[in-house]
């Protein structure tokens, strides 16, 4: 036996080059026929190997790629040895639906923050459905629509503030704004209000603190392409031996925002120790950080402060990054098409003066007064399609037993995923001008709907629409904290278009788009005017 041990040694490294060519030959054929997936088109490197879709990803604009290969090879393409891509919105339900057994997948780990080199396994991160049930119902009637009204009034002290901050900085100014980065500011400060009544101090000071925005960045920027090769996160960010030392105290691998919520936590965890509630401590309305606190109160055994932790880390992770993009497209659609604009400009004037608006000073939004401004939802509807945040297939991971996909039926364990950036372009849903910017699709047709069969297929279309937008997820994992940005977004824009004329610095400028997971853009510069707020029953003066 030793004999024979000594002479395959010898073989190897004689032939050590020969064994490893035909070792990876064999490794790239089973990856090729892995599962039966080489039924389905796709790159023929995609099908071989991971490191093609790291590659692309790498790129920042995936989804275009995503694009140009659903429109080369169909409805479903193959972009992994075991990942499916489905551009077919009926695939929506069985990948989302509820109680379908789809897990997410090995992606989602990698964006798990660190605080004290221990992992957040988050509502957002967590592959694991039973946790992700059981974390859901302990925090989910803090984000419930019917907890807006508690909400707002944090949202209007930075909002005002916001207000007055682009008056005085931007206004006139010739150097112009970087609008993107004004608005995540923006964003990061409410979702710092809203769940510690505690502003970050982006908007007050004009600038990142303590590097937060920039670390995000960086991070979303690592997280996609990793995101791909999970494994590669063992090596790099989450490295066992990285975050042992990290749990000793020999270095910090604690992410900045999991430092500003620990630090948050620690301000307020001695006093309601002491029986203080959370109005002693100057909370004037109940924020999310003492909703967190007392579902820890409420369920000690499950609900630890570890967990109220990564509730309020993850708050400002997902909250500030995607409400800032969804903001952006918002105006940047409507500085691109002046008609649009105009448009809402006459609605919201229109409503001033028939005495919508309860503030004629500040030009301050409620949710409510946006909820009866139909343009203006078209309009942000519109934005949602065109630009949702994430640019990334949601992945999900097939139950065991298989399951039957739009038609297709798809082995247990197989990786699949819908992309927004490809079911909100479906032109079976959104009609064949779906590629371009008109918010009027969201809008019944008032000559169709001068009949009653007209009008009920209107409702049918818009209806239709509305159940295919994919922009905040689908099913039990949609994002929770999706009506705190809805009510951001419906109170800030119409509130800056009462208060400032909004224009491009330059009109030619293209803006530069780069896909990290979520899309954000850069090169978005605007300049500002003061606007007058039109005042109930003021006059209407035509400038035609």
């Amino acid at each position: 036996m030793h004999g024979l041990t000594d002479h395959v040694f010898r073989i190897l490294s004689q032939h050590w080059i020969a064994v490893s060519l035909t070792a990876l030959v064999l490794w790239l054929v089973k990856n090729r026929y892995h599962n039966g997936l080489h039924k389905y088109p796709g790159p023929l490197w995609a099908s071989l190997t991971d490191w093609w879709r790291f590659l692309d990803v790498y790129g920042r604009r995936p989804e275009v790629t995503h694009r140009l290969l659903h429109k080369k090879y169909g409805s479903v393409v193959r972009l992994g040895p075991n990942t499916l891509s489905f551009s077919d919105p009926r695939a929506l339900k069985s990948i989302y639906g509820l109680n379908k057994g789809f897990i997410k997948s090995e992606f989602y780990v990698v964006q798990q923050a660190v605080a004290k080199g221990h992992r957040l396994q988050s509502l957002f991160s967590s592959t694991d459905n039973n946790f992700h049930s059981r974390f859901r119902r302990c925090v989910n009637s803090a984000f419930a629509m019917s907890a807006l009204v508690q909400y707002e009034p944090f949202v209007d002290n930075t909002t005002k503030l916001f207000l007055k901050q682009t008056q005085d900085i931007y206004v006139n100014n010739p150097e112009g704004c970087d609008f993107t980065q004004w608005l995540q500011f923006y964003a990061f400060d409410v979702i710092g209000e809203i769940t510690y009544s505690k502003r970050h101090g982006f908007v007050e000071n004009n600038k990142d603190i303590d590097g937060i925005v920039a670390y995000l960045s960086w991070l979303f920027l690592y997280v996609a392409p990793i995101g791909q090769i999970p494994f590669l996160d063992r090596l790099l960010l989450k490295n066992p031996i990285y975050l042992q030392l990290s749990q000793w105290g020999f270095i910090d691998a604690t992410f900045p925002v999991a430092r500003f919520a620990g630090n948050r936590m620690a301000e307020r965890l001695p006093e309601l120790a002491k029986g203080r509630s959370a109005s002693d401590l100057g909370v004037k309305s109940p924020d999310l950080l003492s909703k967190f606190l007392a579902a820890h109160e409420a369920h000690p055994e499950f609900m630890s402060e570890t967990l109220v932790q990564t509730m309020a880390v993850s708050m400002a992770f997902a909250g500030s990054e995607t409400t800032a993009i969804s903001l952006s497209a918002v105006f940047y659609f409507l500085l691109k098409h002046p008609p649009a604009l105009e448009r809402l400009q006459a609605e919201l004037d229109e409503a001033a003066r028939a005495g919508l608006f309860g503030d004629s000073e500040t030009g301050l939004v409620t949710w409510h007064e946006s909820q009866r401004l139909p343009y203006l939802d078209a309009c942000i509807k519109e934005a949602f399609r065109l630009h949702p945040a994430a640019g990334l297939p949601l992945e999900r991971v097939v139950p065991e037993h298989g399951a039957e996909i739009a038609g297709h039926f798809v082995p247990g364990g197989t990786v699949v995923g819908c992309s927004a950036w490809l079911i909100h372009m479906d032109k079976s849903i959104f009609g064949d001008d779906a590629e371009i910017y008109r918010p009027e699709r969201w809008l019944p047709d008032e000559v169709l709907s001068m009949t009653e069969s007209g009008k009920d297929a209107e409702d049918r279309r818009i209806k239709e629409m509305n159940g295919t937008m994919f922009q905040f997820g689908m099913g039990s994992r949609t994002c929770i904290g999706k009506n705190i940005s809805l009510l951001e977004i419906y109170k800030l824009v119409p509130s800056m278009l009462r208060r400032f004329e909004i224009q491009f610095q330059d009109p030619s400028q293209e803006w530069e788009l780069v896909n990290a997971w979520f899309v954000k853009q850069k090169n978005f510069t605007t300049t500002f005017k003061l606007r007058d707020i039109v005042k109930p029953g003021e006059i209407h003066h035509s400038t035609s």
